[in-house]
């Protein structure tokens, strides 16, 4: 038993730049309708808050991290292009802007760190940029109740060592991304963090949120531990990508900061095995912070191991739960062949590296991750068959996969898939992978995505993926947002601005 490993240093604490664009200004790839913002509302804005046109702005703030688009940066391009960014620091200012473009009828995508990986900030009507960076910070800390009052704009890393170093607490969210996104984006797209074993989902942290809606007016929902007042309120913006209102401020639940940790790896002769093992585990009620399940092809890649599947395990927390979490994983995993504890920490030390991705794109490669969740008993066969289905679309040399958030009745599988082609058939072969990949994880029983969310990647997907519950979705989108302006274009809704 040890005491928990420090955290890294913080990051900038704004957002970074997925990949160098060449040229600029950008021009836009995609061919939607893009919107001006007139000039008497461009006025209207300024007298709200800080408001910009300049080329280099736009460029920036009209992208995030989608890997299909960071190919097109080679190339001086970015998805679609805002017309104008607006930088509010107040909730007050969030809810005028939003009534301003409301009247005028013309959209607006909220964005922040940009760190999504599905296009989800990406303006695909251009319009306003609502940037989101200005409005952060720690509102307030119940120490007693350990719940947690803060801002959309904050970004992970520097929320964790306040509360780490001000507080000996912890939100314990901890996304791979942490120190390129924030609060308001965990909370869009229902992010997982990389203890969600022990600390769960943003959903399952969340207690309550600010908002503001598409014409201006605002409402808290939430509040109490627990309510019986019709239904969640809070879960119906969860998730909504910024297309049903604009998250303003959060309320979260906290635990006490970690004194001790454990850790423990594990070698299975094949992928299901370890499967198999997690299930049992979790099935006891087992919750180690992290219970990452690597196949052969990324274990031996990662960790040497040759043809063998890698469990890693970390827990954290009070010392007599520690003791009482690991106790329950040596004996699940009696049977299995201990591996280097070793791995569990050369994993830590490069779990929040992203710099892979822009190396691979700027090389030529076509790349990506694609995470679904789904039952235990149906978890193999969305491995086998999803896997089969991406190396069987031309150009593509790798597809593999581990096993990153459990959960009693299941856990979420995260594709990697690389291909290398020509540069002209990128796009064709990006565009094929997913197609044969989600095609082949849905009809396995796989949910549509786990936790990166939808964006514009996954949108021509989500009819699939909801059937009937489509249409609730889009009774709702017109009912809260009537002209339609907040993000246009993505979770598979209709857009009014579309040609």
């Amino acid at each position: 038993m040890n005491a928990p490993h420090p955290l890294p240093a913080p990051g900038p604490g704004r957002p970074t730049p997925p990949i160098a664009l060449a040229g600029g200004p950008a021009t836009a790839r995609l061919g939607a309708r893009a919107v001006p913002v007139p000039d008497d509302l461009a006025r209207r804005l300024g007298d709200i808050c800080a408001v910009s046109d300049a080329a280099a702005e736009l460029d920036e703030v009209s992208r995030d991290w989608w890997p299909q688009a960071m190919t097109w940066a080679l190339d001086g391009q970015v998805a679609a292009r805002a017309a104008l960014v607006a930088r509010p620091t107040a909730p007050e200012q969030v809810a005028e802007v939003l009534r301003a473009c409301h009247e005028a009828r013309v959209p607006v995508t909220a964005a922040a760190g940009r760190s999504g990986v599905c296009g989800a900030s990406v303006p695909l009507h251009g319009g306003v940029v609502l940037d989101l960076c200005g409005l952060a910070g720690v509102v307030d800390v119940d120490e007693t109740s350990l719940v947690l009052d803060v801002r959309p704009g904050t970004f992970g890393d520097h929320l964790e060592h306040q509360l780490r170093t001000e507080h000996g607490l912890t939100l314990g969210h901890w996304p791979q991304s942490v120190a390129l996104s924030t609060v308001g984006g965990w909370l869009a797209c229902r992010s997982a963090g990389q203890l969600s074993t022990r600390y769960g989902k943003i959903e399952d942290m969340v207690l309550g949120l600010d908002m503001a809606l598409a014409d201006g007016r605002t409402l808290t929902t939430g509040g109490a531990p627990r309510a019986a007042v019709g239904p969640d309120l809070t879960q119906l913006f969860v998730g909504s990508e910024g297309t049903l209102g604009i998250i303003t401020g959060a309320r979260l639940r906290l635990h006490p900061a970690p004194a001790h940790e454990a850790r423990a790896a594990y070698a299975f002769p094949t992928f299901t095995d370890g499967l198999d093992a997690m299930r049992r585990l979790r099935q006891r009620g087992a919750t180690p912070a992290v219970l990452r399940l690597y196949d052969a092809t990324e274990a031996d890649r990662s960790y040497g191991t040759g043809d063998r599947a890698l469990l890693l395990v970390l827990d954290e927390g009070d010392e007599r739960l520690v003791e009482a979490t690991m106790a329950i994983v040596a004996d699940v995993c009696a049977s299995a062949e201990a591996a280097d504890v070793a791995h569990v920490g050369r994993w830590l030390e490069h779990r929040n590296d992203v710099a892979a991705l822009e190396a691979l794109i700027s090389r030529g490669y076509v790349v990506d991750t694609m995470e679904v969740a789904g039952r235990w008993r149906d978890l193999p066969a969305i491995y086998e068959q999803t896997v089969a289905a991406l190396l069987a679309v031309p150009g593509i040399v790798a597809a593999s996969a581990h096993q990153s958030h459990t959960y009693q009745d299941g856990g979420c599988l995260y594709f990697t898939f690389a291909g290398k082609v020509e540069a002209e058939d990128r796009d064709r072969c990006y565009e094929a992978a997913w197609t044969a990949g989600t095609t082949a994880s849905l009809a396995a029983g796989a949910s549509l995505s786990h936790h990166h969310g939808v964006g514009l990647n996954r949108a021509r997907f989500v009819a699939d993926a909801l059937g009937g519950g489509l249409d609730v979705l889009r009774a709702v989108k017109a009912a809260l947002d009537p002209h339609g302006i907040l993000n246009p274009g993505k979770l598979g809704l209709p857009s009014p601005f579309d040609a």
